[in-house]
C-alpha cells in the first residue's frame, strides 16, 4: 500500500526580512528562506536569541510581511491580497499564542476564547459552546466565568491556548509558549498542547528556546545568520 502524501499547509519561498536603522543602514534578519509545512505536523524553530525565531513566525501568521519573498497558506498567495484581506484570512486560518498570554482583562476565560469567533462574526451560540469545549478540553471547565487577574500563570496560558483554536485554524503559531512559566507549569503546558493538536489533527509551529519541548517535535529547524542551519 503508498502511502499519500501529507498535504502541505504552508509553503514560504524565498523569504526576506530586513529593517531600516537610521538614515542609512539596513539590518537584515531573514535572508532566503525556504519552508514547507504539512498537515498535522509539529514544527520547532530554535536558534539563539534575536536571530529571527519571532520575525519568522510572524511571517508565516501573516502578522507581518516580508520584505522579500511569498508565504502560501492552503494554496493562498497571502501577500498578493490587501490588509483587510490578510487580517481576515488571518483570523480564519491561524491561531496565535505567545510567551504572554495577551488576555483580555475586563472579560472571562470564556469571553476571551469567544471573541476571535465573535471577531469573525461567527453564530453567537455555537462560538460559545465551541469555547466551552475547548476551556474543558484544557482542564478549566470550572474557571470558566473567571477573569484572566483571577487565574494562575498556567491557567492564562491554557486560556490563550483555547483562544487559539476558536476559529477551527489550519494552524497554531507559538512564541515562546511557555516562556513565562515555571517548570511544572511548562511541562503540563507542553503536553496539553501535544494532546490538543494531535487530538484535532492541527499543524503546530512554535519558536522556542525549551530543548525539551524542541525534541518532542516532528521537525526542528534550527536558525543561523538569518538561514536554516543545514
Amino acid at each position: 500500500m503508498v502511502e499519500s502524501t501529507p498535504k502541505t499547509i504552508l509553503r514560504a519561498e524565498n523569504i526576506h526580512k530586513s529593517y531600516t536603522m537610521g538614515k542609512s543602514s539596513e539590518l537584515k534578519v531573514i535572508k532566503g528562506l525556504d519552508l514547507e509545512i504539512h498537515q498535522g505536523e509539529i514544527l520547532a524553530i530554535i536558534g539563539p536569541s534575536g536571530v529571527g525565531k519571532s520575525t519568522l513566525l510572524h511571517i508565516l501568521g501573516a502578522l507581518d510581511r516580508p520584505t522579500k519573498g511569498k508565504v502560501i497558506i492552503n494554496s493562498t498567495d497571502v501577500f498578493s491580497m490587501g490588509d483587510q484581506e490578510i487580517a481576515n484570512l488571518r483570523n480564519r486560518m491561524v491561531g496565535f499564542v505567545f510567551q504572554f498570554h495577551h488576555l483580555l482583562p475586563e472579560f472571562t476565560a470564556l469571553e476571551n476564547v469567544a471573541m476571535p469567533g465573535l471577531i469573525a462574526r461567527k453564530n453567537t451560540e455555537q462560538v460559545y459552546k465551541t469555547a466551552k469545549g475547548l476551556l474543558e478540553d484544557v482542564g478549566l471547565q470550572d474557571r470558566m466565568e473567571h477573569r484572566p487577574r483571577e487565574l494562575s500563570g498556567g491557567e492564562q496560558q491554557r486560556v490563550a491556548f483555547a483562544r487559539s483554536l476558536v476559529n477551527d485554524p489550519v494552524m497554531v503559531l507559538a512564541d515562546e509558549p511557555s516562556g513565562n512559566l515555571d517548570l511544572d507549569n511548562s511541562t503540563s503546558l507542553h503536553q496539553l498542547i501535544w494532546n490538543l493538536v494531535q487530538k484535532k489533527n492541527k499543524t503546530f509551529v512554535v519558536a522556542t528556546h525549551n530543548k525539551e519541548l524542541a525534541s518532542r517535535t516532528d521537525k526542528l529547524i534550527e536558525l543561523y545568520d538569518g538561514r536554516i542551519k543545514t
